[in-house]
Protein backbone atom coordinates (compact mmCIF):
# COMPACT_ATOMS: atom_id res chain seq x y z
CA UNK A 1 0.00 0.00 0.00
CA UNK A 2 1.32 3.30 -0.73
CA UNK A 3 2.22 5.98 2.15
CA UNK A 4 -0.43 8.43 0.34
CA UNK A 5 -3.30 5.85 0.31
CA UNK A 6 -2.15 4.86 4.53
CA UNK A 7 -3.14 9.11 4.83
CA UNK A 8 -6.36 8.11 3.72
CA UNK A 9 -6.90 5.01 5.65
CA UNK A 10 -5.50 5.81 8.95
CA UNK A 11 -8.64 8.08 9.67
CA UNK A 12 -10.95 5.78 8.69
CA UNK A 13 -13.21 5.93 11.58
CA UNK A 14 -16.97 6.47 13.07
CA UNK A 15 -17.35 10.36 10.94
CA UNK A 16 -17.95 12.06 13.81
CA UNK A 17 -14.75 11.63 15.01
CA UNK A 18 -13.04 13.61 12.54
CA UNK A 19 -14.71 16.91 13.73
CA UNK A 20 -13.97 15.92 17.69
CA UNK A 21 -10.85 15.93 16.82
CA UNK A 22 -11.03 19.31 15.01
CA UNK A 23 -12.73 20.65 17.69
CA UNK A 24 -9.84 19.29 19.97
CA UNK A 25 -7.29 20.88 18.29
CA UNK A 26 -8.67 24.07 17.24
CA UNK A 27 -8.91 24.91 21.17
CA UNK A 28 -4.80 24.70 21.85
CA UNK A 29 -4.80 26.62 18.32
CA UNK A 30 -7.24 29.66 19.35
CA UNK A 31 -5.58 29.79 22.45
CA UNK A 32 -2.33 30.28 20.69
CA UNK A 33 -3.29 32.79 17.80
CA UNK A 34 -5.27 34.87 20.61
CA UNK A 35 -2.34 34.96 22.72
CA UNK A 36 0.01 36.22 20.41
CA UNK A 37 -1.82 39.57 20.70
CA UNK A 38 -4.10 40.06 23.52
CA UNK A 39 -1.38 41.14 25.93
CA UNK A 40 -0.41 44.21 23.08
CA UNK A 41 -3.37 46.22 24.94
CA UNK A 42 -2.31 45.14 28.39
CA UNK A 43 1.32 47.01 28.49
CA UNK A 44 0.55 49.88 29.88
CA UNK A 45 -1.26 48.09 33.07
CA UNK A 46 1.36 45.67 33.05
CA UNK A 47 4.03 48.48 32.85
CA UNK A 48 2.17 49.96 36.06
CA UNK A 49 2.22 47.15 37.76
CA UNK A 50 5.74 46.54 37.85
CA UNK A 51 6.87 50.25 37.51
CA UNK A 52 8.95 49.63 34.31
CA UNK A 53 10.60 51.42 31.37
CA UNK A 54 8.97 51.10 28.15
CA UNK A 55 12.04 49.35 26.76
CA UNK A 56 11.92 46.70 29.27
CA UNK A 57 7.97 46.22 29.06
CA UNK A 58 7.88 46.02 25.06
CA UNK A 59 10.34 42.07 26.01
CA UNK A 60 6.52 40.62 27.52
CA UNK A 61 5.70 40.92 23.42
CA UNK A 62 9.48 40.38 21.78
CA UNK A 63 10.04 37.59 24.26
CA UNK A 64 7.29 35.60 23.26
CA UNK A 65 7.54 35.68 19.49
CA UNK A 66 10.85 34.83 19.81
CA UNK A 67 10.33 31.63 21.39
CA UNK A 68 7.59 31.30 18.83
CA UNK A 69 9.58 31.55 15.84
CA UNK A 70 12.38 29.44 17.38
CA UNK A 71 10.24 26.42 17.72
CA UNK A 72 8.04 26.50 14.78
CA UNK A 73 10.24 24.79 12.32
CA UNK A 74 11.03 21.90 15.10
CA UNK A 75 7.62 20.93 15.62
CA UNK A 76 7.80 18.57 13.16
CA UNK A 77 10.51 16.68 14.84
CA UNK A 78 8.90 17.00 18.64
CA UNK A 79 5.84 15.11 17.22
CA UNK A 80 8.19 12.31 15.38
CA UNK A 81 10.50 11.99 18.02
CA UNK A 82 8.21 11.88 21.03
CA UNK A 83 4.84 10.88 19.09
CA UNK A 84 2.47 13.49 17.52
CA UNK A 85 -0.26 13.28 20.54
CA UNK A 86 2.00 13.24 23.60
CA UNK A 87 3.88 16.66 22.30
CA UNK A 88 0.70 17.90 21.56
CA UNK A 89 -0.54 17.72 24.85
CA UNK A 90 2.53 18.38 26.83
CA UNK A 91 2.82 21.32 24.63
CA UNK A 92 -0.72 21.93 25.57
CA UNK A 93 -0.25 20.84 29.47
CA UNK A 94 2.75 23.45 29.39
CA UNK A 95 1.38 26.36 27.66
CA UNK A 96 -1.55 26.20 30.28
CA UNK A 97 1.30 26.10 33.15
CA UNK A 98 2.68 29.25 31.66
CA UNK A 99 -0.30 31.28 31.37
CA UNK A 100 -0.80 30.80 34.91
CA UNK A 101 2.60 31.85 35.95
CA UNK A 102 2.11 34.96 33.84
CA UNK A 103 -0.88 35.80 35.42
CA UNK A 104 0.70 35.06 38.51
CA UNK A 105 4.17 36.55 38.29
CA UNK A 106 5.33 38.77 40.99
CA UNK A 107 8.20 40.36 39.10
CA UNK A 108 8.52 41.57 35.68
CA UNK A 109 11.53 39.14 34.97
CA UNK A 110 9.20 36.30 36.15
CA UNK A 111 6.50 36.98 33.45
CA UNK A 112 8.99 37.02 30.88
CA UNK A 113 10.38 34.03 31.48
CA UNK A 114 6.42 32.70 31.73
CA UNK A 115 6.06 34.21 28.08
CA UNK A 116 9.21 32.45 26.59
CA UNK A 117 7.73 28.80 27.67
CA UNK A 118 4.38 30.08 26.78
CA UNK A 119 5.82 31.01 22.88
CA UNK A 120 7.87 27.80 23.32
CA UNK A 121 5.30 25.81 23.68
CA UNK A 122 2.14 27.31 21.55
CA UNK A 123 4.42 27.87 18.63
CA UNK A 124 5.03 24.12 18.57
CA UNK A 125 1.12 23.55 19.17
CA UNK A 126 -0.03 25.10 16.31
CA UNK A 127 1.56 23.22 13.52
CA UNK A 128 1.09 20.08 15.36
CA UNK A 129 -2.89 20.55 15.04
CA UNK A 130 -2.73 21.41 11.51
CA UNK A 131 -0.78 18.42 10.76
CA UNK A 132 -3.42 16.43 13.14
CA UNK A 133 -6.53 18.04 11.17
CA UNK A 134 -4.64 16.86 7.97
CA UNK A 135 -4.23 13.62 9.11
CA UNK A 136 -7.38 13.06 10.57
CA UNK A 137 -9.37 14.15 7.42
CA UNK A 138 -9.20 12.02 3.53
CA UNK A 139 -6.95 13.80 1.53
CA UNK A 140 -10.21 15.01 -0.80
CA UNK A 141 -12.04 16.68 2.83
CA UNK A 142 -8.20 18.77 3.46
CA UNK A 143 -10.16 22.10 2.20
CA UNK A 144 -12.94 21.27 4.78
CA UNK A 145 -9.65 20.45 7.15
CA UNK A 146 -7.97 23.88 6.47
CA UNK A 147 -11.51 25.83 6.87
CA UNK A 148 -11.45 24.88 10.62
CA UNK A 149 -7.78 25.22 11.04
CA UNK A 150 -8.01 28.95 9.58
CA UNK A 151 -10.51 29.51 11.96
CA UNK A 152 -8.33 30.14 14.68
CA UNK A 153 -5.41 31.50 12.10
CA UNK A 154 -7.31 34.06 11.15
CA UNK A 155 -9.88 34.98 13.86
CA UNK A 156 -7.44 34.69 16.45
CA UNK A 157 -5.21 38.51 15.56
CA UNK A 158 -8.99 40.24 15.26
CA UNK A 159 -10.80 39.16 18.45
CA UNK A 160 -7.48 39.20 20.67
CA UNK A 161 -6.59 42.93 21.06
CA UNK A 162 -10.30 43.40 21.37
CA UNK A 163 -10.72 40.09 24.02
CA UNK A 164 -7.37 41.73 25.72
CA UNK A 165 -9.06 45.32 26.35
CA UNK A 166 -12.29 43.85 27.45
CA UNK A 167 -10.57 41.59 30.29
CA UNK A 168 -7.63 44.33 31.01
CA UNK A 169 -11.06 46.66 31.81
CA UNK A 170 -13.04 44.99 33.91
CA UNK A 171 -11.35 42.76 35.64
CA UNK A 172 -7.81 43.27 34.90
CA UNK A 173 -5.02 42.49 32.85
CA UNK A 174 -3.75 39.31 34.95
CA UNK A 175 -6.70 37.39 33.85
CA UNK A 176 -5.89 37.56 30.15
CA UNK A 177 -3.51 34.88 30.99
CA UNK A 178 -5.58 33.25 34.02
CA UNK A 179 -8.51 32.73 31.55
CA UNK A 180 -6.35 29.94 29.41
CA UNK A 181 -6.68 27.58 32.42
CA UNK A 182 -10.00 26.10 31.82
CA UNK A 183 -9.30 26.18 27.99
CA UNK A 184 -6.47 24.42 28.49
CA UNK A 185 -8.34 21.58 30.83
CA UNK A 186 -10.44 20.90 28.64
CA UNK A 187 -8.27 20.85 25.61
CA UNK A 188 -5.90 18.21 27.25
CA UNK A 189 -8.68 16.06 28.35
CA UNK A 190 -10.32 15.98 24.82
CA UNK A 191 -7.15 15.80 23.40
CA UNK A 192 -6.25 12.52 25.45
CA UNK A 193 -9.42 10.95 24.21
CA UNK A 194 -9.37 11.58 20.58
CA UNK A 195 -6.09 12.03 19.49
CA UNK A 196 -3.84 9.23 18.09
CA UNK A 197 -0.76 8.68 16.44
CA UNK A 198 -0.75 7.66 12.83
CA UNK A 199 1.25 4.62 12.08
CA UNK A 200 3.96 6.26 9.87
CA UNK A 201 5.29 8.64 12.73
CA UNK A 202 8.38 6.99 13.84
CA UNK A 203 11.27 8.07 16.57
CA UNK A 204 14.03 9.41 14.13
CA UNK A 205 17.07 7.29 14.65
CA UNK A 206 20.49 8.38 15.54
CA UNK A 207 21.86 11.61 17.90
CA UNK A 208 20.15 15.01 18.13
CA UNK A 209 21.51 17.73 15.02
CA UNK A 210 21.69 19.64 18.46
CA UNK A 211 23.83 21.94 15.81
CA UNK A 212 20.84 22.55 13.92
CA UNK A 213 18.76 23.50 16.76
CA UNK A 214 21.38 26.32 17.61
CA UNK A 215 22.18 27.79 14.14
CA UNK A 216 17.84 28.58 13.54
CA UNK A 217 17.86 29.45 17.72
CA UNK A 218 20.54 32.17 16.88
CA UNK A 219 18.82 33.05 13.39
CA UNK A 220 15.04 33.38 13.73
CA UNK A 221 15.86 34.96 17.80
CA UNK A 222 18.21 37.64 16.15
CA UNK A 223 15.64 38.24 13.39
CA UNK A 224 12.59 38.66 15.84
CA UNK A 225 14.13 40.80 17.67
CA UNK A 226 15.53 42.80 14.72
CA UNK A 227 12.06 42.80 13.28
CA UNK A 228 10.49 43.86 16.85
CA UNK A 229 13.29 46.84 17.47
CA UNK A 230 14.51 48.22 14.42
CA UNK A 231 11.95 51.01 14.11
CA UNK A 232 12.77 51.84 17.73
CA UNK A 233 16.65 51.86 17.03
CA UNK A 234 16.91 53.80 13.84
CA UNK A 235 17.52 50.14 11.94
CA UNK A 236 21.12 50.12 10.49
CA UNK A 237 21.83 53.39 11.67
CA UNK A 238 22.57 51.50 14.93
CA UNK A 239 25.40 49.48 15.93
CA UNK A 240 23.20 47.37 17.74
CA UNK A 241 20.48 45.99 14.62
CA UNK A 242 23.62 45.76 12.45
CA UNK A 243 24.87 42.91 14.97
CA UNK A 244 21.13 40.87 14.98
CA UNK A 245 21.04 41.70 11.17
CA UNK A 246 24.46 39.97 11.00
CA UNK A 247 23.58 37.14 13.43
CA UNK A 248 20.29 36.76 11.12
CA UNK A 249 22.21 35.86 8.34
CA UNK A 250 25.07 33.87 9.76
CA UNK A 251 22.72 31.86 11.78
CA UNK A 252 20.35 31.37 9.25
CA UNK A 253 22.51 30.44 6.55
CA UNK A 254 24.60 28.11 9.25
CA UNK A 255 21.22 26.31 9.77
CA UNK A 256 20.54 26.16 5.93
CA UNK A 257 23.79 24.36 5.42
CA UNK A 258 23.60 21.99 8.29
CA UNK A 259 20.13 21.06 6.83
CA UNK A 260 21.46 20.25 3.18
CA UNK A 261 24.48 18.29 4.59
CA UNK A 262 23.58 16.17 7.92
CA UNK A 263 22.89 12.95 7.68
CA UNK A 264 19.89 13.26 9.91
CA UNK A 265 18.79 17.09 10.14
CA UNK A 266 16.39 18.23 12.49
CA UNK A 267 14.69 19.95 9.87
CA UNK A 268 13.98 18.12 6.46
CA UNK A 269 14.19 21.26 3.92
CA UNK A 270 13.63 18.08 1.39
CA UNK A 271 9.50 19.42 1.58
CA UNK A 272 10.67 22.33 -0.56
CA UNK A 273 10.97 20.26 -3.81
CA UNK A 274 7.55 20.72 -3.69
CA UNK A 275 6.80 22.98 -6.18
CA UNK A 276 3.13 23.41 -5.02
CA UNK A 277 4.28 23.58 -1.13
CA UNK A 278 7.70 25.88 -2.48
CA UNK A 279 5.10 28.50 -4.02
CA UNK A 280 2.25 27.93 -1.14
CA UNK A 281 4.73 29.13 1.52
CA UNK A 282 6.13 31.94 -0.25
CA UNK A 283 2.67 33.17 -0.49
CA UNK A 284 2.28 32.79 3.13
CA UNK A 285 4.44 34.78 3.76
CA UNK A 286 2.78 37.28 1.39
CA UNK A 287 -0.23 36.80 3.00
CA UNK A 288 0.76 37.32 6.99
CA UNK A 289 2.68 40.69 5.43
CA UNK A 290 -0.68 41.78 4.32
CA UNK A 291 -2.77 40.57 7.03
CA UNK A 292 -0.88 41.32 10.23
CA UNK A 293 0.25 44.77 8.36
CA UNK A 294 -3.54 45.93 8.04
CA UNK A 295 -4.62 44.41 11.14
CA UNK A 296 -2.04 46.71 13.16
CA UNK A 297 -2.29 49.97 10.78
CA UNK A 298 -6.06 49.80 10.36
CA UNK A 299 -6.52 49.92 14.65
CA UNK A 300 -4.29 52.30 14.97
CA UNK A 301 -5.66 54.59 12.60
CA UNK A 302 -9.31 54.81 14.15
CA UNK A 303 -7.87 55.20 17.55
CA UNK A 304 -5.45 57.94 16.49
CA UNK A 305 -6.74 59.63 13.76
CA UNK A 306 -10.37 58.90 14.55
CA UNK A 307 -10.60 59.53 18.32
CA UNK A 308 -12.18 55.35 18.58
CA UNK A 309 -11.90 53.66 21.62
CA UNK A 310 -9.89 50.23 21.92
CA UNK A 311 -13.41 48.67 21.67
CA UNK A 312 -14.14 50.26 19.09
CA UNK A 313 -11.49 49.64 16.93
CA UNK A 314 -12.25 45.95 17.34
CA UNK A 315 -15.57 46.40 16.71
CA UNK A 316 -14.19 48.11 13.03
CA UNK A 317 -11.94 44.11 12.66
CA UNK A 318 -14.62 42.01 14.76
CA UNK A 319 -17.28 42.19 11.20
CA UNK A 320 -14.76 41.24 9.24
CA UNK A 321 -13.55 38.24 11.07
CA UNK A 322 -16.79 37.15 10.58
CA UNK A 323 -17.05 37.70 7.24
CA UNK A 324 -13.88 35.45 7.24
CA UNK A 325 -15.53 32.70 9.24
CA UNK A 326 -18.67 32.57 6.54
CA UNK A 327 -16.03 32.50 3.69
CA UNK A 328 -14.75 29.55 4.69
CA UNK A 329 -17.71 27.43 5.98
CA UNK A 330 -18.40 27.01 2.47
CA UNK A 331 -15.34 27.24 0.42
CA UNK A 332 -13.93 24.75 1.42
CA UNK A 333 -16.52 22.46 -0.10
CA UNK A 334 -15.39 24.03 -3.68
CA UNK A 335 -12.03 22.68 -3.48
CA UNK A 336 -11.29 20.35 -6.00
CA UNK A 337 -14.64 21.27 -7.55
CA UNK A 338 -12.97 25.13 -8.85
CA UNK A 339 -9.43 25.67 -9.32
CA UNK A 340 -8.21 26.40 -6.38
CA UNK A 341 -5.86 29.28 -8.23
CA UNK A 342 -9.55 31.11 -9.54
CA UNK A 343 -10.25 30.60 -5.65
CA UNK A 344 -7.43 32.82 -4.48
CA UNK A 345 -7.23 35.45 -7.25
CA UNK A 346 -10.87 36.34 -6.09
CA UNK A 347 -10.02 36.94 -2.33
CA UNK A 348 -6.57 38.87 -3.27
CA UNK A 349 -9.27 40.95 -5.78
CA UNK A 350 -11.30 41.24 -2.72
CA UNK A 351 -8.20 42.44 -0.70
CA UNK A 352 -6.56 44.72 -3.21
CA UNK A 353 -10.32 46.53 -3.52
CA UNK A 354 -10.28 46.73 0.60
CA UNK A 355 -6.71 48.34 0.63
CA UNK A 356 -7.38 50.99 -2.42
CA UNK A 357 -10.72 52.19 -0.54
CA UNK A 358 -8.58 52.54 2.37
CA UNK A 359 -5.65 54.55 0.71
CA UNK A 360 -8.09 57.41 0.78
CA UNK A 361 -8.72 57.63 4.45
CA UNK A 362 -9.32 61.34 6.04
CA UNK A 363 -9.94 62.61 9.55
CA UNK A 364 -12.91 63.17 8.49
CA UNK A 365 -14.23 59.42 7.32
CA UNK A 366 -17.22 57.60 9.09
CA UNK A 367 -17.89 53.99 10.95
CA UNK A 368 -18.97 52.47 7.69
CA UNK A 369 -16.14 53.86 5.35
CA UNK A 370 -13.61 51.87 7.64
CA UNK A 371 -15.78 48.70 7.93
CA UNK A 372 -17.23 47.75 4.62
CA UNK A 373 -13.35 47.20 3.83
CA UNK A 374 -13.05 45.16 6.20
CA UNK A 375 -16.02 43.35 5.21
CA UNK A 376 -14.49 42.98 1.81
CA UNK A 377 -11.37 42.02 3.47
CA UNK A 378 -12.31 39.23 5.67
CA UNK A 379 -14.31 37.53 2.73
CA UNK A 380 -11.87 37.34 0.86
CA UNK A 381 -9.29 35.92 3.41
CA UNK A 382 -11.37 33.15 3.65
CA UNK A 383 -10.62 32.44 -0.29
CA UNK A 384 -7.18 32.71 0.08
CA UNK A 385 -6.34 30.50 3.64
CA UNK A 386 -7.75 27.76 2.62
CA UNK A 387 -7.30 26.92 -0.70
CA UNK A 388 -3.86 28.07 -0.70
CA UNK A 389 -3.22 25.72 2.25
CA UNK A 390 -4.84 22.76 0.86
CA UNK A 391 -3.06 23.08 -2.44
CA UNK A 392 0.34 23.51 -0.70
CA UNK A 393 0.33 20.60 1.14
CA UNK A 394 -1.53 18.15 -1.52
CA UNK A 395 1.82 16.63 -2.84
CA UNK A 396 3.42 16.02 0.34
CA UNK A 397 3.55 12.18 1.80
CA UNK A 398 2.20 11.70 5.01
CA UNK A 399 5.48 11.51 6.80
CA UNK A 400 6.64 14.88 5.67
CA UNK A 401 3.00 16.44 7.27
CA UNK A 402 4.80 17.28 10.93
CA UNK A 403 7.76 18.95 9.19
CA UNK A 404 5.82 20.56 6.45
CA UNK A 405 3.18 22.62 8.77
CA UNK A 406 5.67 23.96 11.33
CA UNK A 407 7.96 25.14 8.05
CA UNK A 408 4.06 26.26 7.17
CA UNK A 409 3.32 28.04 10.26
CA UNK A 410 6.89 29.76 10.68
CA UNK A 411 6.54 31.69 6.89
CA UNK A 412 3.39 32.70 7.73
CA UNK A 413 4.45 34.36 11.22
CA UNK A 414 7.69 35.81 9.76
CA UNK A 415 5.63 37.53 6.86
CA UNK A 416 3.20 38.59 10.02
CA UNK A 417 6.39 39.94 11.89
CA UNK A 418 8.21 41.73 8.53
CA UNK A 419 4.65 42.90 7.32
CA UNK A 420 4.06 45.07 10.86
CA UNK A 421 7.69 45.96 10.99
CA UNK A 422 7.38 47.35 7.48
CA UNK A 423 4.19 49.11 8.54
CA UNK A 424 5.61 50.95 11.12
CA UNK A 425 8.53 51.85 9.28
CA UNK A 426 6.77 54.13 6.47
CA UNK A 427 4.50 55.15 8.75
CA UNK A 428 6.74 57.11 10.84
CA UNK A 429 9.46 58.27 8.43
CA UNK A 430 6.58 59.24 5.63
CA UNK A 431 4.82 61.36 8.43
CA UNK A 432 7.97 62.95 8.56
CA UNK A 433 8.26 63.29 4.91
CA UNK A 434 5.19 64.95 4.80
CA UNK A 435 4.70 66.72 7.36
CA UNK A 436 8.19 68.49 5.94
CA UNK A 437 6.22 69.13 2.59
CA UNK A 438 3.19 70.32 4.23
CA UNK A 439 5.07 72.94 6.43
CA UNK A 440 6.71 74.34 3.43
CA UNK A 441 3.59 75.99 2.91
CA UNK A 442 3.29 78.08 5.85
CA UNK A 443 4.78 81.54 5.30
CA UNK A 444 3.34 84.80 5.62
CA UNK A 445 3.22 85.24 1.43
CA UNK A 446 0.03 82.57 1.67
CA UNK A 447 -2.88 84.87 1.80
CA UNK A 448 -5.20 81.66 2.49
CA UNK A 449 -3.17 81.03 5.19
CA UNK A 450 -2.69 84.74 6.99
CA UNK A 451 -6.26 84.73 6.29
CA UNK A 452 -7.36 81.44 8.52
CA UNK A 453 -4.40 82.36 11.01
CA UNK A 454 -5.97 85.93 12.18
CA UNK A 455 -9.45 84.32 12.03
CA UNK A 456 -8.28 81.49 14.33
CA UNK A 457 -6.55 83.99 16.42
CA UNK A 458 -9.66 85.87 17.24
CA UNK A 459 -10.92 83.05 17.57
CA UNK A 460 -8.64 81.87 20.42
CA UNK A 461 -8.36 85.31 21.90
CA UNK A 462 -11.98 85.33 22.53
CA UNK A 463 -12.88 82.12 23.89
CA UNK A 464 -9.66 81.68 26.25
CA UNK A 465 -9.38 85.52 27.33
CA UNK A 466 -5.96 85.98 26.33
CA UNK A 467 -3.92 89.00 24.70
CA UNK A 468 -3.37 88.88 20.96
CA UNK A 469 0.33 87.66 21.22
CA UNK A 470 -1.01 84.62 23.08
CA UNK A 471 -3.58 83.89 20.68
CA UNK A 472 -1.41 83.98 17.87
CA UNK A 473 0.67 81.45 19.66
CA UNK A 474 -2.01 79.57 20.54
CA UNK A 475 -3.42 79.64 16.57
CA UNK A 476 -0.02 78.74 15.19
CA UNK A 477 -0.03 75.60 17.86
CA UNK A 478 -3.55 74.56 16.90
CA UNK A 479 -2.09 75.09 13.44
CA UNK A 480 0.82 73.25 13.77
CA UNK A 481 -1.08 70.35 15.57
CA UNK A 482 -3.48 70.05 12.55
CA UNK A 483 -0.62 69.73 10.40
CA UNK A 484 0.61 66.80 12.25
CA UNK A 485 -2.51 65.12 11.84
CA UNK A 486 -2.41 65.79 8.22
CA UNK A 487 0.54 64.43 7.58
CA UNK A 488 -0.04 61.23 10.16
CA UNK A 489 -2.96 60.61 7.14
CA UNK A 490 -0.83 60.58 4.35
CA UNK A 491 1.15 58.26 6.16
CA UNK A 492 -1.33 55.92 6.45
CA UNK A 493 -2.55 56.21 2.79
CA UNK A 494 1.04 55.28 2.02
CA UNK A 495 1.13 52.12 4.46
CA UNK A 496 -1.96 51.02 3.02
CA UNK A 497 -0.57 51.43 -0.75
CA UNK A 498 2.11 49.42 0.25
CA UNK A 499 0.20 46.85 1.66
CA UNK A 500 -1.77 46.79 -2.06
CA UNK A 501 1.16 45.70 -3.39
CA UNK A 502 1.75 42.79 -1.31
CA UNK A 503 -1.45 41.45 -2.75
CA UNK A 504 -0.81 42.58 -6.38
CA UNK A 505 2.60 40.08 -5.82
CA UNK A 506 0.20 37.27 -5.38
CA UNK A 507 -1.01 37.21 -8.79
CA UNK A 508 2.57 36.21 -10.68
CA UNK A 509 2.91 33.29 -8.25
CA UNK A 510 -0.52 31.81 -8.81
CA UNK A 511 0.42 30.99 -12.46
CA UNK A 512 3.32 28.94 -10.63
CA UNK A 513 1.02 27.22 -7.95
CA UNK A 514 -1.40 24.41 -9.82
CA UNK A 515 -1.85 20.95 -8.64
CA UNK A 516 -5.27 21.12 -7.04
CA UNK A 517 -7.04 17.61 -7.26
CA UNK A 518 -10.39 16.96 -8.97
CA UNK A 519 -13.06 16.16 -6.41
CA UNK A 520 -13.06 12.72 -5.25
CA UNK A 521 -10.27 11.65 -6.69
CA UNK A 522 -7.34 9.28 -5.36
CA UNK A 523 -4.83 10.66 -3.89
CA UNK A 524 -1.76 10.38 -6.26
CA UNK A 525 0.70 7.91 -5.09
CA UNK A 526 3.71 8.38 -3.47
Amino acid sequence: MSDALVLDAAPARPAPNKYLVAGTVMIGTLMEVIDTSVANVSLPHIQGTYSAGVDEITWVITSYLVANAVILPLSGWLGNYFGRKRSYLTCLVLFTLASIGSGAAVSLPMLIAMRVLQGLAGGAMVPMSQAILLESFPRHEHGKAMALFGVGVIFGPIVGPTLGGFITDTIGWRWVFYINAPLGLIGGLLGFLFIVDPPYVKRPEGRIDYLSFLFIALGLGSLEILLNRGQRYDWFASPRIQVYALLTVLGLALFVWRSLTAARPLVDLRVFRSRPFLVGTLLMFLLGFGLFGSFTMLPLFVQHMLGYTATLAGLVLSPGGLMSLVAMAFVGNLIGRVDTRLLIAFGVALNIACLVILQHVYQGVDFRYVTVPRLMQGFGLGFIFVPLTAVAFAGLRPEQMGQATGLFNLLRNEGGSVGIAMSSTVLARHAQVHGAHLAENLDNANAALATNLTAMTHGLGAAAGVDPTTAQHMAWGTLGMQLGGQAMVLAYNDVFWLLTLTFVGFLPFLLLLGGHAKRGEAPPAH
